[in-house]
């Protein structure tokens, strides 16, 4: 039997759509995982957003007359979402320097993975960027330079997708940058400590400027499972029990949360910042907003400068 005869014995007819009860089964089974739980919001979201496409698909090919999918805030009430980042994530410059070291001294591939995580942490780039970057693309200055700032150039991104879902039966997919047009680029300011590490990173592992700035083991791309298991043993190691099972940097991102927020918080114009992180400034300010602090301070000097309503005379 194949799989179009299973699939045309085993579905419901089109007209199925036409009945309430059913329409709702289909949305209650798109929120819910396979363990029964509640879906994340960001997931119902999305199922919802992709269902109401095969519904237009259906009806500009009459299969279906009109959408019977809910509408209005009855549609949108489920999947109330937000894209502010935890501000519990963000880890402090002792955490995150005791897990960089501590990578550092891993004896299977720590320097290398050293260079990695300190590339994410100081130039607040996504892993995948990171794992897609050439030697050619980081320009570092000369060990008796002056200024010791380092420029990575960033152009590609090679997210993990999995073979089923790539043409080339790879794990990792060639894509452009995120929330950029087509063949767009951009660039991120790498402080003198990256310098450094990379400088001694590249003679290390003696690379040349065509090849992969980190690779795996074999020389092919590094791996996220690597990456991840890595970081966890990481922050397993370094972080007190009750801050293991907290949100601070439980992820690799967050060493890009991190530094966005630093940048943020350092005074760094949002402009500025978005351009370096490959975001909008509304994106930016949406995301961070709510991790930015320490300069209330300051804000207040500002305002009591401006002065207060001017006193009137006396009307008596």
């Amino acid at each position: 039997m194949t799989i179009r005869r299973w699939v045309e014995r085993n579905s419901l007819p089109v007209s199925a759509w036409e009945e309430a009860e059913r329409v709702d089964k289909v949305l209650r089974a798109v929120d819910t995982r396979l363990d029964g739980k509640q879906a994340a919001a960001w997931s119902r979201k999305r199922h919802r957003r992709i269902l109401n496409v095969v519904m237009k698909h259906a009806i500009r090919r009459r299969v279906l007359r009109t959408n019977p999918l809910p509408k209005g805030k009855e549609s949108t009430t489920v999947a109330k979402t937000s894209n502010a980042v935890d501000k519990r994530s963000l880890m402090n410059a002792d955490q995150a320097a005791a897990l960089l070291d501590w990578v550092r001294r891993r004896p299977r591939g720590g320097r290398r993975l050293h260079a990695f995580f300190a590339t994410l942490y100081y130039c607040g780039l996504r892993p995948e960027e990171a794992v897609a970057m050439r030697v050619e693309d980081v320009t570092i200055p000369g060990p008796d330079a002056r200024d010791q700032w380092c420029e990575l150039l960033i152009h590609t991104a090679t997210p993990e997708v999995g073979k089923q879902w790539t043409d080339s039966g790879e794990i990792h997919e060639e894509r452009d940058l995120k929330g950029r047009a087509e063949g767009e680029t951009r660039t991120a300011p790498g402080h003198p400590a990256l310098t450094r590490i990379l400088r001694q990173h590249i003679e290390d592992e003696q690379l040349e400027p065509g090849d992969l700035l980190f690779q795996g083991e074999t020389g092919g791309i590094l791996a996220g499972s690597v990456i991840r298991r890595a970081w966890r043993s990481a922050r397993k190691a370094v972080l007190p029990p009750h801050v293991f099972e907290s949100p601070t940097g439980k992820r690799v991102y967050d060493n890009r949360h991190t530094r966005l927020t630093k940048w943020l918080n350092d005074g760094i114009p949002p402009a500025q910042v978005a351009e370096w992180a490959g975001n909008s400034v509304p994106v930016l300010l949406a995301t961070y907003a709510r991790c930015v602090d320490g300069q209330l301070p300051d804000l207040k000097k500002r305002l009591e400068a401006a002065g207060d309503l001017p006193e009137l005379p006396d009307a008596g």
